[in-house]
């Protein structure tokens, strides 16, 4: 478990880059005058920021809890959900008894 405690810490190096590039974007706007280009500007920094804040929160959880967000679903689906029904050749309404298929009569 401490090896995710760490992992959480590289969170750090995706949250530096969105907010370098939204860094870059909001000096662009102080350069330009048009409005819609400005809304545009605003709302894709405002997305980055909010990008930022789920990477470092994921981040904080990882480090905090030592379990990895997304590993519990992946590892439900490994034991035998769908996934694991799809892997022995079987489909949902093959599980269901629904095995028949209407055919077209000529």
């Amino acid at each position: 478990m401490g090896m995710f405690r760490l992992a959480g810490l590289f969170a750090i190096i995706p949250a530096t880059v969105l907010l370098t590039i939204s860094f870059f974007v909001l000096f662009a706007l102080r350069k330009t005058e048009t409005q819609g280009l400005k809304a545009f500007g605003y709302v894709t920094a405002a997305l980055l920021w909010v990008g930022v804040l789920l990477v470092l929160s994921l981040g904080l959880y990882t480090i905090a809890t030592g379990r990895y967000p997304m590993l519990c679903p992946m590892k439900e689906m490994m034991k035998g959900g769908m996934h694991g029904t799809m892997m022995q050749g079987k489909t949902p309404s093959m599980m269901q008894g629904k095995t028949e298929t209407p055919m077209m009569k000529h």
